[in-house]
């Protein structure tokens, strides 16, 4: 495919990085077009929301059938759009699938009303749905982030807006066509096209009720600050640093291959990857070595060959920051043991690095780094651990590896983090909650926390006809 001239300002386009070629172009939405797409949004709501639990789970339900059927169509584009590599695409489609299929069979269950005990009359608390969402989701997965936004709160009876990352144009309308060729009515799941600047106007809209953000702090700050304007309820999930502890030589091949699948999954471009390994001392060399060993072995190429295991990041953009923020981390006195620069091919190549003797102060101490680069730190005991691992503004995830699991569980307690596993690096799965703390966000996604997140939570109480009134302080 040839390359196109670059793109105008009113457009949105679709850029694969691992040649640089403008795969396609579509026009912005005018402020007119948005404004109307909330309007129907809003009309369906007014529709959908009357629907049973079971009628609206069927049609997500459906979409995770339909997802596997178009399986090739969906991973090749997320290749194509931000570079993941192709084995990876297959599995987020899966997962995807996995989690439309977990709300289309469980999430009215997850619905049903509580009732509370009471000692006369009768109390419930039923979840019902809030009106139209907007969904503001990143480029490095651009399917699994919007389902797990999408698929409880569809199911709940919500409607939902979704702006997309400007670079994952593609991806973004096969979504809105799964959930219409699933049985979804116009308006039900809408896609905006819109760039990052004019994401406020929808966020103004009186008829939307709540908005939830995946992406960097930054852009989680301004959007809650704009959505409190409007007293809309929000959940973010932003940035992580994860720390990854070593404290005994468990099985040390497999925690080296959990080490580079942490670090190296999605090329490193994910908020719950490992990023900082904390090793205790007596295992801190050979670590440092084996997976010096590993980074060195990666194969670079085309993301599309399943040979590939070193793939382009998602843009230039990325690369040039995270060669900056390496550098200048070299530059205040770490040690890099290896990489540490873009590779010398076409494309967003970033070579995989490994840095030691970082300190606070340094950029690569408290800064997410989004890509291939670990940081490794030796520490002497649990409590440097521990203190190392907190000492970081982010708060999302985190691996301990021991085979003494009662210390393991010790250390989980006192990790300031939303998530912790043990002897596995950070994951997701549809029936787990997912979130953070600190600068890494707040609310829940996934499970039966994701689904409760954005539904009225309304009391019903009920006494007899006979029963004496009384008032109460409220």
């Amino acid at each position: 495919m040839t390359a196109t001239p670059s793109v105008t300002r009113r457009s949105i386009a679709s850029v694969n990085p691992y040649n640089g070629q403008v795969l396609r172009e579509f026009p912005a939405m005018t402020d007119e077009e948005v404004d109307r797409a909330v309007e129907v949004s809003h009309e369906a709501f007014q529709h959908w929301r009357w629907l049973a639990a079971a009628e609206r789970a069927a049609v997500v339900r459906m979409a995770g059938e339909l997802i596997i059927e178009r399986s090739d169509e969906f991973a090749r584009t997320i290749t194509l759009e931000m570079g993941k590599r192709i084995g990876e695409s297959y599995g987020e489609v899966d997962l995807v699938a996995d989690i439309l299929r977990y709300y289309g069979q469980h999430g009215p269950d997850l619905l049903a009303d509580r009732p509370l005990p009471m000692e006369e009359g009768t109390a419930v608390v039923a979840n019902r749905p809030l009106g139209p969402l907007l969904g503001i989701m990143p480029w490095n997965y651009p399917l699994y982030q919007v389902a797990r936004f999408a698929a409880p709160n569809l199911v709940a009876g919500n409607t939902i807006l979704l702006k997309h990352a400007s670079n994952c144009p593609q991806s973004a309308i096969l979504l809105e066509r799964l959930f219409r060729d699933a049985g979804a009515s116009q308006g039900v799941y809408t896609n905006l096209l819109v760039p990052a600047a004019g994401i406020g106007r929808v966020i103004d809209n009186p008829a939307v009720q709540g908005v939830s953000l995946t992406g960097s702090d930054r852009a989680g700050a301004r959007t809650a600050e704009r959505a409190g304007r409007n007293i809309h309820k929000t959940v973010l999930e932003l940035g992580g640093s994860d720390p990854f502890i070593v404290l005994d030589g468990l099985d040390f091949d497999r925690t080296i291959d959990a080490a580079v699948v942490g670090r190296l999954s999605n090329m490193g471009q994910s908020c719950v990857s490992a990023k900082r390994f904390i090793i205790l001392e007596d295992l801190y060399q050979e670590f440092v070595e084996r997976l010096r060993e590993r980074f060195a072995a990666l194969v670079p190429g085309d993301p599309m060959d399943p040979a590939t295991t070193l793939g382009p990041l998602c843009s230039e953009d990325a690369v040039d920051n995270l060669v900056s923020q390496v550098r200048d981390t070299v530059a205040h006195g770490a040690k890099l043991v290896i990489g540490g620069g873009r590779l010398d091919r076409p494309g967003a190549f970033m070579e995989a690095t490994i840095l030691t003797d970082v300190r606070p102060g340094m950029r690569a101490y408290h800064e997410e780094l989004f890509g291939p680069v670990a940081v490794v730190y030796q520490v002497s005991d649990d409590d440097v651990a521990v203190s190392l691992a907190n000492d970081n503004p982010y708060g999302l995830g985190g691996a301990i590896f021991s085979r003494d699991l009662d210390r393991a569980h010790r250390m989980a307690e006192r990790l300031e983090t939303g998530m912790v596993w043990i002897n596995h690096p950070t994951s997701s799965r549809p029936e787990l909650p997912f979130g953070g703390i600190k600068c890494s966000g707040y609310g829940r996604e996934l499970s039966d926390l994701g689904i409760q997140e954005f539904v009225n939570k309304k009391l019903i109480r009920t006494f007899e006809t006979t029963t004496a009134i009384g008032f109460a302080n409220g």
